[in-house]
């Protein structure tokens, strides 16, 4: 379980977010807001990648502040630009970068790269150049390389932002079927609207807090408002 216990962070002076008290125990749980609501950094306290400025984010009990990096042993995070995370020439060495990091033997990460490359259509650009590939096809490596090493929790930051419609709708499908605790920042509403809970932020303060029947119509209607 994801725990933040008065948390607040901030940016110099400015303040991002302020005094969040959750429990996120949901498999699905979506966030949403518009830029600038502290969403994102949101996203980056949950493992790890930031620090709160107050209270605490504990993953399992233990504390990112402390334990971070074992914290980012159990919590993958799928960045929006995946150029971000993309680090080795070709696409079969960055998935096997990852691997190498979480002890696996050479023939395990051989075995579970060409499982990687298969599942995701990524088979033949085996040793194609990396930062070459389409835009869409990064973000597929990108999110393939965080699940090859099976995290605990997968935190996906605006996952179907560079996708066409195929492989958007892989990437829909593949949310709804991983086993692992997933938190999807996202403005792809329609993505969001069978997950089992959405957090609606603003002005880093927590808006709305259930299921996104309630708490969707209640974004949409305060974004008409503003």
């Amino acid at each position: 379980m994801i725990e933040l216990e008065g948390v607040s962070h901030s940016f110099g002076e400015r303040e991002v977010l302020t005094r969040l008290d959750l429990k996120l125990t949901e498999r699905r749980i979506a966030v949403i807001g518009s830029n600038g609501s502290g969403k994102s950094t949101f996203a980056r306290l949950l493992n790890g990648l930031q620090v709160p400025s107050a209270g605490q984010v504990r993953v399992d009990g233990l504390d990112t502040r402390k334990q971070g990096r074992a914290v980012r042993r159990r919590v993958g995070f799928v960045f929006q630009d995946p150029d971000v995370q993309i680090v080795m020439p070709t696409v079969a060495e960055d998935l096997a970068f990852g691997l190498k990091h979480h002890g696996l033997a050479k023939p395990e990460i051989a075995e579970r790269v060409s499982e990687v490359l298969t599942e995701y259509g990524l088979a033949e650009f085996r040793d194609h150049p990396a930062h070459l590939l389409s835009g869409g096809q990064k973000q597929l490596l990108a999110i393939a390389a965080v699940l090859s090493v099976r995290p605990d929790y997968v935190i996906f930051d605006e996952p179907t932002t560079l996708l066409d419609l195929r492989n958007k709708r892989r990437i829909t499908q593949l949310l709804h079927e991983l086993p692992q605790q997933i938190v999807v920042i996202s403005h792809d509403l329609d993505l969001l609207a069978d997950f089992d809970r959405v957090l609606v932020f603003d002005a880093g303060r927590l808006l709305a807090d259930g299921p996104p029947a309630e708490t969707i119509p209640r974004y949409i209607d305060h974004c008409a408002a503003s």
